[in-house]
């Protein structure tokens, strides 16, 4: 007879491969946005872009992130959580090649667009497939590891760039011709994109030997399986009487989607749009997509401009790795409110550095602050509570919406950057960041409640107490 020590160790596995294989697209998402930052230069001189050409390149992977969160969620209650981002692991691999072999901007443009609808798809099916397989003790750590793997992809992105643009400067191979000469001497950006292959591949393979959510299952009517996955998850004992509130749940509506624009749900509709483009108002995609322009305004050559970049992006990593040991500990407002903060007040002092023409170090330095206190607020929290506070019967749905506002928000904020900036100044952009920052703080504290501990159908009930 199995142990129950024996047991609880298998839980443990079985819950850390789950959350392990679905947290591979965020790490996908990471990488995709962030691959592009060092790729600007190059790519403007090849095609002869203006400013303009320029930001559409930067935000047209957002254009196909936007349709494939709308998209997302209603395919993803309908078909499964599962085969959608299968689904989005395939236009991963499909976007990363096509984006290293354009002879034609269009054509560039064409892969980043279907780049951009996987990565819509996984911001949405990704956390939300974890958050229905995590118990609540723990759920916020796990839903985590969706935003730790963002944070790795989007580091190994910047680190990548980095190293093939030095392969590129010192062609240690002495490499003369050839389809590996173009993509890594005299064409880099090439490598650059194409090296997403790797990880797209792996993640579209091993989604296919982990289960369909149990949440899912039951919704669909397959209550076996469903209750199966829950009992080999927390024990049958624990697995009955999730089935009981889950059955609930689902039975108090056929779940429509103008459900959560009524008294009792509406709240938890503001608050996930809420989260999603305050988010992106922070401007932590904008430090993402350009940092590297943003660091040769502040005196660097491109190459220690990159270098900044894998330091902001170590940053980054270090205090989501924090935040996702405290998250389930302190809970999701203090980290929140407190770490929003902080982001303020670093962006209002690089404004001011920008102001003065005080560049340099000391740019790099408050950067770093910036992006310590986004990791461990709100950049850890959103994709938790995005995966949380969503009833069952239409949690698909509603994070789409949700996600939709994030990336419209990510894709208007990326697109109109280097125009914004040329107009009116560096300092103009930063101060307008470290303004919405404000707010977005002040809207946390009043509306966003603490969610550690609870079951998802116990969150569901806070937002009816509310109204």
């Amino acid at each position: 007879m199995e142990t129950n020590d024996n047991h609880i160790k298998k839980n443990k596995y079985f819950l850390a491969k789950i959350a392990f294989v679905a947290s591979l697209g965020g790490f996908l998402f990471g990488f995709d946005t962030a691959v592009i930052s060092g790729t600007f230069g190059f790519i403007e001189q090849q095609f002869a872009l203006s400013k303009i050409e320029v930001g559409w390149f930067g935000s047209s992977a957002l254009v196909g992130s936007i349709f494939g969160a709308i998209i997302a969620g209603g395919l993803g209650d309908r078909f499964g959580r599962k085969p959608i981002l299968i689904l989005s692991g395939i236009l991963f691999f499909i976007s990363a090649l096509g984006s290293m072999v354009p002879e034609s901007f269009s054509f560039l443009i064409s892969a980043r667009l279907i780049g951009g609808i996987g990565v819509g798809m996984a911001s949405v099916l990704a956390p939300l497939f974890i958050s229905e397989f995590a118990p609540p003790s723990i759920r916020g750590r796990l839903i985590g590891l969706y935003q730790l793997a963002l944070v790795v992809g989007i580091l190994l992105a910047f680190f990548s760039n980095w190293y093939l643009l030095s392969i590129s400067e010192t062609n240690p191979l002495g490499l003369t011709d050839g389809v590996l000469y173009k993509s890594t001497i005299d064409e880099v950006w090439r490598g650059m994109f194409g090296v997403e292959m790797i990880p797209a591949f792996l993640f579209t393979v091993l989604l296919f030997f982990v289960p369909e959510s149990p949440r899912w299952l039951i919704k669909a009517g397959y209550e076996q399986k469903g209750y199966s996955i829950l009992a080999k998850i927390s024990g049958e004992e624990n697995a009955q009487s999730e089935l009981i509130e889950i059955n609930k749940s689902l039975n108090k509506e056929k779940g429509s989607l103008s459900e959560l624009f009524k008294p009792g749900l509406r709240l938890s509709l503001i608050v996930g749009v809420g989260l999603s483009v305050f988010g992106q108002f922070t401007g932590v995609n904008i430090i993402v997509y350009y940092g590297p322009i943003i660091l040769e305004k502040a005196g660097f050559a491109l190459s220690n401009a990159l270098q900044f970049q894998v330091a902001i992006g170590i940053i980054n990593l270090v205090f989501t790795l924090i935040a996702i040991w405290k998250i389930d500990k302190w809970g999701r407002r203090p980290l929140l409110i407190g770490g929003m903060t902080v982001t303020f007040i670093s962006l209002f002092i690089i404004a001011i550095l920008f102001s003065l023409n005080i560049s340099g170090l000391w740019i790099v330095i408050m950067l770093l602050v910036y992006m310590a206190s986004l990791a461990l607020s709100i950049n850890a929290v959103i994709w938790v509570l995005i995966g949380e506070i969503f009833p069952n019967r239409i949690r698909g749905r509603a994070m789409s919406i949700a996600t939709f506002a994030n990336w419209s928000t990510n894709f208007v904020t990326a697109f109109i950057f280097p125009w914004y900036v040329a107009k009116i100044g560096m300092n103009a952009g930063f101060f307008t960041f470290a303004i919405t920052s404000f707010i977005a703080t002040i809207f946390f504290y009043k509306f966003i409640p603490e969610t550690k501990g609870k079951s998802l159908e116990e969150i569901e009930k806070i937002w009816k107490k509310n109204n």
